[in-house]
């Protein structure tokens, strides 16, 4: 990697930091101490490297290095223990992240606790969910989200992905071998249109920070050719499919990247998608009351993913500012699960955590606005 002024550390990888460490002339096992201190002890300052000599650090910050750690502006906790994080970079951009303590409020009736007994009596236990964004707004126009309304800033390094991560599990002074964490990039921006940063993230993820694989989830709208890209990846989340209608005229209407990836074209690409033992696809389905909610269109989701190993994910859906839909009422949201359910597709309705302090699914947008008219 050629040296260049300003250089963030956070993003780069093992190999990307032992070229950096071999133009100052350095023995390549400093780029492992390096590796460790910026993932594994979450260090966020070279003052903190105390496993590097005086003048190699005296040499980095000469060299305009940083660690490039991202600043948390604002918390906003929730009554459920959800916190929403602010995070602002140099350039004056910000996004938000959650933290959701006990879980990731669940999908009701799902199991995923089993096995986890033994381990919850253990004093250091700690279960939660990450769940991070992948770009300064987002330009996939989904109608029932909020983040839509801001459209697409910019694309987030992977030093701002992992960043993310890093600053809230300090924040929240987690240790990760001793804990059960899971990452969901569901947040702000979509991961796909944004593939190669947040797939070096992933891997420093996984291989800096020591999370695994199997605890993380990506959601996408569907962006096909990245799918296929997705599926040959060694290193990789679980896929998660934003659904949320199972026409294609009605999911044209809410979601607009259905005119270039069509639904037939998207299950079709799923049908190919490469699953590991025991895997399945996941589909979340925003529940907007008197839209999309009918037991019909039920019947029609059942028809759609028949055959296909998946679960389906119930949202109701989220309301905000700008937001032309309602919320479906208990009843329909309740016969929608019952049709799948009954047909053999398992179907959970995920409970909302955070959204008092607009958290929840499809509400990361109400921080940014407040900043921008301080700032303003």
């Amino acid at each position: 990697m050629a040296q260049s002024q300003n250089t963030e550390l956070l993003g780069l990888s093992l190999q990307e930091l032992t070229d950096l460490v071999e133009t100052l002339g350095r023995a390549p096992y400093r780029a492992r101490q390096l590796f460790d201190g910026l993932y594994r002890q979450r260090w966020s300052s070279l003052e903190q490297f105390t496993t590097l000599s005086l003048g190699l650090r005296q040499e980095l910050r000469e060299s305009g290095v940083t660690v490039g750690l991202p600043r948390i502006e604002k918390r906003f906790a929730s009554v459920d223990g959800t916190v929403r994080y602010l995070f602002g970079f140099t350039d004056g951009q910000s996004v938000e992240t959650v933290w959701m303590p006990e879980g990731d409020g669940g999908e009701a009736g799902d199991g995923s606790a089993s096995g986890d007994e033994e381990l919850a009596d253990k004093k250091d236990w700690h279960r939660a969910t990450i769940c991070i964004s992948s770009q300064v707004g987002c330009a996939v126009d989904c109608a029932f989200c909020m983040t839509a309304l801001l459209g697409l800033k910019r694309n987030l390094t992977a030093g701002e992905i992992v960043g993310q991560v890093l600053a809230v599990l300090e924040d929240q002074q987690v240790d990760v071998e001793r804990s059960r964490l899971n990452l969901v990039f569901m947040g702000q921006g979509e991961p796909f249109l944004n593939y190669d940063n947040f797939m070096q993230a992933v891997r420093l993820l996984v291989e800096g920070v020591g999370i695994p694989q199997s605890r993380m989830t990506v959601s996408t709208s569907g962006i096909l050719p990245r799918i296929a890209d997705f599926g040959v990846e060694p290193i990789r989340p679980k896929l998660a499919v934003s659904l949320n209608a199972p026409s294609e005229k009605l999911r044209t209407q809410i979601m607009p990247v259905t005119k270039k990836w069509t639904i037939e074209k998207l299950i079709s690409a799923l049908r190919e998608f490469p699953l590991r033992d025991r895997e399945k696809l996941t589909f979340e389905y925003v529940l907007l009351g008197g839209l999309n909610d009918d037991v019909q269109h039920a019947r029609q989701v059942v028809d759609l993913l028949r055959g296909l190993r998946a679960k389906v994910n119930l949202i109701a859906l989220n309301p905000g500012p700008e937001i032309p839909f309602s919320m479906p009422s208990e009843k329909r949201v309740l016969a929608f699960q019952n049709i799948l359910t009954r047909a053999g597709l398992p179907a959970f309705i995920r409970r909302p955590r955070g959204r008092d302090i607009y958290a929840a699914c499809g509400q990361l947008k109400r921080t940014m606005e407040l900043v921008q008219l301080t700032r303003e």
